[in-house]
């Protein structure tokens, strides 16, 4: 048992001189560092500013209505329940199949769903589209598409009322997304910075040269006996 303690504390010893190394290693290179994040941040800024492409966003949104003129607590809360039902339906394969045959669009319905959001404001009975392309136009025009063709099919399926269209997105509403700078210069300095400590560490574990006299009885697990120091004007004094 005491062995094994002392083994344990030996190795939590190794241990910490190993991350005091990594800590005194990284502050030594800081400048190094230091350039990777400025590198990377200017990185990341640039792709942002001249690789990534701004997106359109437009939105339209239906009421979720019932054919009864009164309705219980019970029904409201029911209703408010099925609507996460409702966005299913919006996203449904059948549906965006439709908006894509009658928009004619270029793509699958997988890509369609991937650009296409639904959402159900602080859980009311309000369904709002959202639509996210490169093209204003295109985003107007596919989110109207889904607003009538989703609402037809949520009255076949559910047969409950025909949804209420509250709001058809017009090409004036349509909202301008453009990526965000800063996000992608924190990015790409982190990244870089990160890389850049990773090779550094890497670099430090795979040395096993000897360079100190503790090297000595770590790497050979022998016990120092004597060290010879070193002058480096050594054989210049001796000449003169």
């Amino acid at each position: 048992m005491e062995m094994e303690k002392r083994i344990n504390s030996q190795e939590q010893e190794e241990d910490v001189i190993d991350l005091m190394e990594i800590a005194r290693l990284l502050l030594h290179k800081w400048k190094l560092l230091f350039i990777a994040l400025l590198a990377g941040a200017v990185v990341g800024g640039a792709y942002c500013a001249f690789l990534l492409e701004t997106t359109y966003r437009a939105e339209a949104s239906l009421y979720i209505t019932s054919n009864e003129s009164l309705l219980s607590f019970s029904d409201l809360q029911l209703s408010s329940a099925l609507t996460e039902d409702y966005a299913y339906i919006i996203k449904s394969r059948t549906v965006l199949e439709r908006v894509i045959d009658e928009q004619q669009l270029d793509m699958d319905y997988k890509q369609l769903g991937e650009i296409v959001t639904v959402t159900n404001p602080d859980s009311s009975h309000v369904i709002r589209i959202g639509v996210t392309t490169t093209d204003p136009q295109m985003s107007r025009n596919i989110a109207n598409s889904l607003l009538n063709i989703s609402a037809e099919q949520i009255n076949q399926i559910v047969g409950n009322g025909m949804p209420s269209v509250i709001d058809e997105s017009v090409i004036h509403a349509v909202a301008e997304v453009k990526p965000s700078m800063k996000k992608y210069c924190a990015l790409g300095g982190i990244l870089l910075f990160v890389l850049a400590a990773g090779v550094l560490i890497v670099r430090m574990l795979m040395d096993t040269t000897i360079k100190s006299e503790d090297d000595v009885t770590r790497y050979l697990g022998v016990p120092l006996l004597a060290s010879v120091p070193y002058a480096k004007n050594f054989g210049k004094e001796k000449k003169k």
